[in-house]
C-alpha cells in the first residue's frame, strides 16, 4: 500500500513499523476469519469475529496519521493527530487482547501482532518528542 509519499516520509523508521502493523493484522485477521466464519452449534455468529476486522480497520489508519502529523505546521493541529494516533494504537492492542479469547488456531499469532504495538509504541514516544 503506498500514500504517494516524499521519499523522506517513507523512510521514517515509524512508518515503516506501522506499514509491517498493517501487513500482519491482514494476515492474522485473514487467519482468523477462516476459523471464526462459521455459526455456533446456536446459530448465532462469533462476536469474535468483528474484532478481527477492527485490527486491520485501526492499523490502515495508522500510516496516514504519521503523514498528518508529519506535514502539518500548525502544532494545535499536529498534536490532534498525535492523539488520534494514540488513541489507535490503544484500541488495536485492546482488540489484540479481546482476539486472544476467541476460538481460533490464529489467536496464537496475536502475541506477534501486539510485541510489535509494543515496539511501536515506544518508538512513537520518542517520534513524538521530536515534535
Amino acid at each position: 500500500m503506498s500514500y504517494n509519499l516524499p521519499s523522506p516520509l517513507s523512510h521514517l523508521p515509524i512508518y515503516e513499523k506501522a506499514m509491517d502493523i498493517l501487513a500482519l493484522s491482514r494476515r492474522i485477521s485473514n487467519y482468523l476469519n477462516h476459523d471464526l466464519a462459521a455459526l455456533n452449534s446456536d446459530g448465532t455468529e462469533d462476536a469474535n469475529i468483528y474484532f478481527s476486522g477492527d485490527i486491520v480497520q485501526q492499523s490502515t489508519h495508522l500510516a496516514p496519521e504519521i503523514i498528518n502529523v508529519e506535514r502539518e505546521a500548525c502544532s494545535y493541529k499536529k498534536n490532534k493527530h498525535l492523539e488520534r494516533l494514540d488513541r489507535l494504537t490503544t484500541r488495536l492492542y485492546r482488540n489484540c487482547r479481546r482476539l486472544e479469547n476467541a476460538n481460533s488456531n490464529g489467536k496464537d499469532y496475536l502475541p506477534i501482532l501486539r510485541g510489535e504495538l509494543k515496539k511501536f509504541k515506544t518508538m512513537q514516544r520518542h517520534w513524538m518528542m521530536t515534535f
